[in-house]
């Protein structure tokens, strides 16, 4: 019988520094929770001479093998971060017979099935509820929780960096370039911001959220991304006249007859809505269950404590089954293949803003030319001149994405257009 549970972690950066933290700081209540002490045996870092500031010299290495090959370490926890060498070591040591933790978003993205077939194959956990919103639990609610419910939508703001990009724009009127800037010196934003400003980290989350939820395999290639680089002050203005607040949102929904639609964009979200609320670096995730209705989940969505607080919750969680004896009891839920919606079927509302020449008869031509395609138009707003050209702001009723680029595209070739400067959808409300 077992009288300590073992760890070798890999990584000793922020978050790897943070679950040190948590599991010596906490060790007593961990103990308690799990019924055997929980214990870093070895721990793996690229740099052994590197001042941590932490008592643990001892078990440093920067060898794998010794740490896979070692009989008495249980559980991996991969806090390394990117694709590789972290995926060939966890896939070493699922096959190793040890159960595996990680924080890893791309790994898990990109590799999960793979990673999940090695888990079953040898009857070991694997567990990952860090990689999507930090220290909010989310993996483990759709998984266990919500798991009575048909999940139907997904929608959240899982990226810190845009949303405090957002936020800063919107209540203090500064442009993208200027957020963006101040972003990277508070060390929200990296040199090369391109991961989280064009959306793609976001897209990482959601294709992981959308793969539990409507359980079915969802990759990076399934999300239709775009990013924030286009939001300007001008257009958070008229959000805010028009009673709404840009969000970038990760949105999954399961359309019956249509299929999965998953998609990362800036969004028109009501005012009211709970994720317009939701600001500077905290992330939050919205649910619609057939059975539990409508429900959030919110908190920080990065940074090293609360990370460290969902891979830490995930060891406690192996560690109970290791203690009892049990392994596996809830692996790969991708039990279906449904259907993808394709883009252009995909519906919502929109919100575009055009520059016109300002002469009679060119807002009657461009409604014409939205009608012919089907777009209905909800409001017209022109308030402004631009350059001696008259600035013009219409929402559509909701509709297909296919008509409303068809539309884009007729009046882009008109007489008296001069540029169509945005087009952002309008998300979780109908257009009455």
């Amino acid at each position: 019988m077992k009288t300590t549970i073992n760890i070798g972690l890999l990584g000793l950066g922020t978050v790897g520094t943070g679950v040190v933290k948590v599991l010596t700081g906490n060790a007593h209540e961990i103990t308690q929770k799990v019924g055997l002490p929980v214990n870093i045996k070895s721990i793996m870092v690229r740099n052994p001479n590197k001042s941590r500031g932490l008592n643990i010299d001892a078990l440093i290495t920067t060898n794998i093998d010794e740490i896979i090959s070692d009989k008495d370490i249980d559980i991996i926890v991969e806090v390394m971060g990117g694709e590789q060498p972290a995926k060939e070591y966890m896939l070493k040591a699922l096959n190793s017979g040890k159960h595996v933790i990680t924080a890893n978003k791309d790994v898990v993205a990109k590799y999960g099935r793979e990673l999940f077939e090695a888990a079953q194959k040898n009857n070991v956990d694997f567990m990952f509820e860090a990689s999507v919103a930090g220290g909010i639990p989310i993996i483990r609610p759709l998984k266990q929780c919500l798991t009575a419910n048909k999940i139907t939508e997904v929608m959240g703001i899982v990226n810190g960096t845009t949303n405090y990009m957002l936020t800063k724009m919107t209540n203090e009127k500064l442009d993208y370039q200027t957020v963006l800037a101040e972003a990277q010196a508070k060390g929200y934003a990296e040199a090369d911001p391109t991961a989280d400003v064009g959306g793609l980290d976001a897209a990482r989350k959601i294709a992981i959220l959308a793969s539990i939820a409507f359980n079915t395999r969802v990759s990076l290639d399934d999300v239709d991304v775009e990013g924030i680089t286009n939001i300007s002050p001008v257009d958070i203005e008229y959000a805010r006249e028009l009673g709404y607040v840009i969000k970038l949102l990760a949105i999954a929904k399961d359309i019956d007859n249509n299929g999965i639609d998953v998609r990362v964009h800036p969004a028109f979200i009501p005012a009211a809505h709970p994720l317009a609320a939701v600001s500077d670096v905290f992330n939050a995730i919205f649910v619609r269950g057939n059975a539990v209705g409508e429900t959030m989940f919110y908190g920080r969505g990065a940074g090293e404590m609360p990370t460290a607080s969902a891979v830490v919750a995930d060891i406690v969680d192996v560690a109970r089954d290791i203690r009892h004896n049990v392994s596996g009891r809830i692996l790969c839920t991708c039990f279906e293949e449904k259907n993808f919606c394709p883009v252009e079927q995909t519906q919502s509302a929109y919100y575009i803003r055009l520059l016109v020449e300002d002469e009679p008869g060119v807002l009657a031509a461009i409604a014409g030319a939205f009608g012919a395609h089907n777009v209905s138009l909800n409001s017209v707003i022109q308030k402004r001149k631009v350059n001696n050209c008259a600035e013009v702001v219409l929402i559509t009723y909701h509709v297909s994405d296919a008509n409303i680029r068809m539309a884009l595209n007729t009046i882009k070739d008109m007489s008296g257009l001069t540029t169509v400067k945005n087009v952002i959808r309008v998300e979780a409300q109908q257009i009455d």
